[in-house]
């Protein structure tokens, strides 16, 4: 079994190295010597890798930046992703899409099915979805979509390791009090992924995040706790709770983007965990 990843470097391409069986080999390809907005390279590196799974990691992930830049977010996030899919099947591979919780616009007070329909608020979230469909569509449903939300690592950038760096030289935070989601580990989607690629999953659009939801505030709490309880933080910061409207964005996100993923246990027999004991695991991993 052979699979290719693309955006092989950020947090999630990092992370399904790190993880990969024993029985897969693993190839992937990054910016600048790969960039999915380049059809014909694309074409030209997958047909020569010959792998059976493509895992499309890459993405224009810039919220707030996708607001003014909204060519640039679609040329990565919907000709690129077609690319990828276009490739891929012309290489004789499936395809694993990521996507993302934002396709919603948060007026919901259960959690999303990937059945629901989607209603996206910006730029970011239209340019996943539009993603989602022109993947779909270039691969006949063949393609795997999963949608994720508040992805975290040790790796890249995001918002446990901005949380980290402000707590080391601040003594009080404002987060966030009235958004609602599930904060995700990279390690339990990948997990996800190559169970997905195991099973041979079926096309079609599948929802994966840890166990529970919390707030942007939530989150940050249990961030500084565990971060102070491993040793990982050694000062005291006060974290205050505030509304979104006090922390104006250029792109508006949901107020609640919690996903149901029964669908997906369902699929795979894989266990969700919540959320928090997956932060722990991350975090024992950084101290370690």
């Amino acid at each position: 079994m052979k699979v290719f990843v693309t955006g092989s470097e950020g947090q999630l391409g990092r992370t399904l190295g790190e993880t990969v069986p024993a029985a897969v080999d693993l190839a992937g390809g990054n910016l600048p010597e790969l960039d999915i907005v380049d059809l014909q390279a694309l074409q030209t590196r997958l047909v020569a890798e010959k792998p059976d799974f493509v895992v499309n990691a890459a993405a224009y992930t810039a919220v707030d930046k996708a607001e003014s830049e909204p060519d640039i977010a679609r040329r990565v996030n919907v000709d690129g992703a077609r690319n990828v899919a276009q490739a891929a099947r012309e290489a004789g591979a499936r395809v694993i899409h990521i996507s993302t919780d934002f396709v919603f616009d948060g007026t919901s007070d259960v959690p999303y099915t990937a059945d629901d329909a989607p209603a996206p608020l910006g730029v970011y979230g239209q340019t996943k979805l539009d993603g989602e469909v022109a993947v779909r569509d270039a691969t006949d449903n063949d393609a795997i979509v999963i949608r994720t939300a508040w992805l975290y690592s040790r790796f890249g950038h995001n918002f446990v390791k901005t949380m980290l760096r402000l707590m080391a030289d601040r003594d009080e935070l404002s987060v966030v009090a009235d958004q609602r989601g599930t904060p995700t580990w990279a390690g339990s989607l990948a997990e996800v992924i190559w169970a997905a690629i195991d099973r041979d999953l079926p096309g079609g659009i599948y929802h994966w995040t840890d166990g529970g939801e919390a707030t942007w505030y939530d989150f940050a709490t249990a961030i500084y706790r565990e971060a102070r309880d491993s040793g990982l933080l050694e000062r005291e910061v006060e974290i205050r709770a505030i509304p979104t409207e006090d922390y104006p964005t250029p792109a508006r996100r949901p107020a609640y983007s919690v996903l149901d993923c029964s669908g997906t246990v369902a699929a795979l027999g894989v266990e969700q965990q919540h959320w928090a004991a997956r932060l722990r695991q991350m975090l024992e991993e950084m101290r370690d």
